[in-house]
């Protein structure tokens, strides 16, 4: 069986193309009558190679070519338009290839009877669970117009927030990087041309001075061995944070950061879990499945283990807020006191969403904050490194000074 690309008019004239799996062209004929179309083209299409299966895998979805997919898709059916023909048009207009390749396996399932959210499933790399569940539950319901345009919206917000988050820490990171090139460049070059001077001096070095000139040693003679003791190191952090003590163990640590990124940790992951309850509680999603999402897609650990325990008071007939209270860390008392306001008044999805915009608001005052006191912190960080490296190199040269007096 092969992959035919074909394109069609439908009763009213309109274009259609799509792609179809049969035996040859004549059963893609036969197949485009019966839906009552009018085949204008059908073209097989050959398969791709290994090697570009295996580059496939590696290629990402962006959060705004979703965003925007979503949207669109929500707009057609809101307008009347059946989901298949949606999906058609979506799959026609999709840029992002990885998208475009799933759309089309989603859209064959959805014309073999599977489920829309069944279908959406079998691709996990690009629809989360949380994307899953709320597109299920808008098909159950029969608002899968209303739901998609939630998913969006929680898409947009997440990824604004993730961008807000990375466009503050760029400042630092660039910095960070020209002091560690600075750094090495004075050691590799400097310092040894120093160095040379300081036989001819003899005598005893100043210690400042003799670290300076062991450190340059080490990096100019065994460059690979620190090298390969920092890969080693990242590696091994790596390995530990992916444990599940690790994990634990490492957000709590960012929950306590100093310099305020403790607090705006906390933040984000506040606002994230209020959008992302917010969200599966107004679309439908069972307390309990939407409990268990929302801890797994929260980003932190501290968070997730309050969820389990969250799930468990609500299976056994308790309230939302009451375990929260036991996590102050996690959820401040305005928090916890916000969503027992929603559980006894029954508005507890638009509690959790005032939540999210109070503390993604929260978020971008606190990162332009800590972007104003990392700034001279920076600088003043550089100014030692400079400092530490010309009084090292210098401090010889005083004492010889000294004893020519």
């Amino acid at each position: 069986m092969s992959t035919f690309a074909y394109k069609a008019l439908d009763a009213s004239g309109t274009p259609n193309r799509g792609e179809v799996d049969a035996d040859d062209r004549k059963a893609v004929s036969g197949l485009l009558r019966e839906r009552g179309l009018i085949v204008v083209d059908i073209e097989e299409k050959k398969a791709a190679g290994d090697v570009g299966d295996l580059l496939g895998r590696f290629k990402k979805v962006k959060a705004g070519d979703l965003t925007v997919a979503t949207r669109q898709l929500s707009t057609m059916i809101s307008s009347g338009m059946s989901l298949l023909r949606a999906l058609y048009v979506l799959e026609d207009q999709a840029e992002n290839e990885k998208l475009k390749a799933a759309l089309v396996q989603v859209r064959k399932d959805v014309e073999g009877g599977m489920s829309f959210s069944g279908s959406l499933a079998k691709h996990p790399d690009i629809f989360n669970q949380l994307y899953v569940s709320m597109v299920g539950a808008g098909e159950t319901g029969g608002i899968l117009e209303d739901t998609l345009r939630r998913v969006a919206d929680q898409l947009e917000k997440d990824d604004s927030l993730r961008r807000q988050v990375k466009s503050a820490m760029m400042y630092p990171a660039v910095i960070g990087t020209f002091a560690l090139v600075v750094l090495f460049a004075l050691i590799a070059f400097l310092v040894p041309v120093f160095e040379n001077v300081f036989k001819d001096f003899g005598g005893e070095l100043p210690p400042i001075t003799k670290f300076t000139v062991w450190l340059s040693d080490r990096v100019t003679g065994q460059w690979y061995i620190i090298f390969g003791l920092m890969f080693a190191a990242q590696y091994a952090f790596r390995k530990w944070k992916k444990t599940d003590a690790g994990q634990d163990q490492w957000d709590r640590f960012k929950l306590r950061f100093p310099f305020k990124i403790g607090t705006i940790v906390q933040k984000v992951a506040l606002a994230r879990f209020a959008r992302t309850y917010s969200a599966m509680v107004a679309a439908g999603v069972p307390m309990l499945e939407a409990i268990d999402i929302t801890g797994k897609t929260s980003g932190n650990k501290v968070v997730e283990k309050s969820m389990e325990r969250v799930r468990d008071s609500v299976k056994g007939g308790g309230t939302i807020a009451a375990p929260m209270r036991n996590e102050p860390k996690a959820f401040p008392t305005m928090v916890t006191q916000m969503i027992g306001v929603g559980e006894e008044t029954g508005a507890l999805d638009q509690m959790l969403a005032k939540i999210a915009d109070f503390y993604e608001d929260e978020v971008a005052t606190a990162l332009k904050g800590l972007t104003s006191l990392l700034e001279p912190l920076m600088i003043i960080v550089i100014g030692a490194i400079v400092g530490f490296i010309v009084i090292a190199m210098y401090l010889p040269m005083f004492s010889v000074y000294d004893q020519i007096k």
